[in-house]
């Protein structure tokens, strides 16, 4: 029993001695390890409410646009864009904002939530609609080199269509009616089957004197 208390004494010795040595280590790295726990759930209940809340600015946003409100909608979409700029809303506010402006009559405003989604948007998909989008807008104002080069950007396959599409609007205000020809029977031949934009494209082609696929056919 005594052998017993000695071995004890001992173990207890040594880790006192351990402790004195590395105890402050040892605190120091439970205190950090518990902060960055707690800064992790503080951040992730941040961004929940965060959502939550750029999530009802969007239901406001959306009944604003329904009504045609236009006074609202750009209120509402600043807003937003102000206050949640990082949330998925923003971009998505933005696009509906500027489709609600743009039928307004309010061009520049609507170029303005346009050019917001593509240069601080987060979500690479909106970005190419905005692009797109914008390019359009930039055709009714006759700025044609400038939209023809916001379509110069880098998009993934399946944009390829759309870009070619707006690309062949711009060519012919141009009055570069062979290069539209080309643009748009690019796209043509990038597009879904059995869609809104085949039938566009074939129509756009037919009347500006080319034979698409299905007419060179028959």
């Amino acid at each position: 029993m005594a052998a017993l208390d000695l071995q004890e004494q001992e173990q207890l010795a040594e880790f006192k001695a351990w402790w004195e040595k590395r105890g402050n280590l040892v605190l120091s790295t439970l205190i950090i390890v518990f902060l960055a726990i707690a800064a992790y759930n503080g951040w992730r209940y941040y961004q929940r409410s965060q959502s939550l809340a750029a999530g009802g600015v969007f239901e406001q946003l959306q009944a604003a646009t329904a009504a045609g409100d236009k006074a609202k909608t750009r209120e509402i979409s600043g807003s937003l864009l102000e206050n949640y700029p990082g949330s998925s809303y923003a971009p998505l506010g933005a696009l509906l904002a500027a489709k609600t402006l743009v039928g307004a009559g309010e061009a520049q405003a609507a170029k303005a939530q346009l050019q917001w989604v593509i240069d601080k948007g987060r979500d690479d998909e909106l970005k190419h609609v905005a692009r797109v989008r914008l390019a359009g807008l930039l055709l009714d104002e006759k700025l044609y080199d400038e939209g023809l080069k916001l379509l110069e950007a880098t998009r993934p396959p399946h944009f390829e269509a759309l870009y070619a599409d707006r690309r062949g609007d711009l060519l012919l205000a141009q009055g570069k009616t062979p290069e539209a020809r080309t643009a748009w029977q690019d796209a043509l031949g990038k597009a879904e089957a059995k869609t809104a934009m085949r039938s566009s494209l074939e129509l756009k082609l037919e009347l500006a004197g080319a034979a698409t696929p299905a007419a060179a056919g028959k």
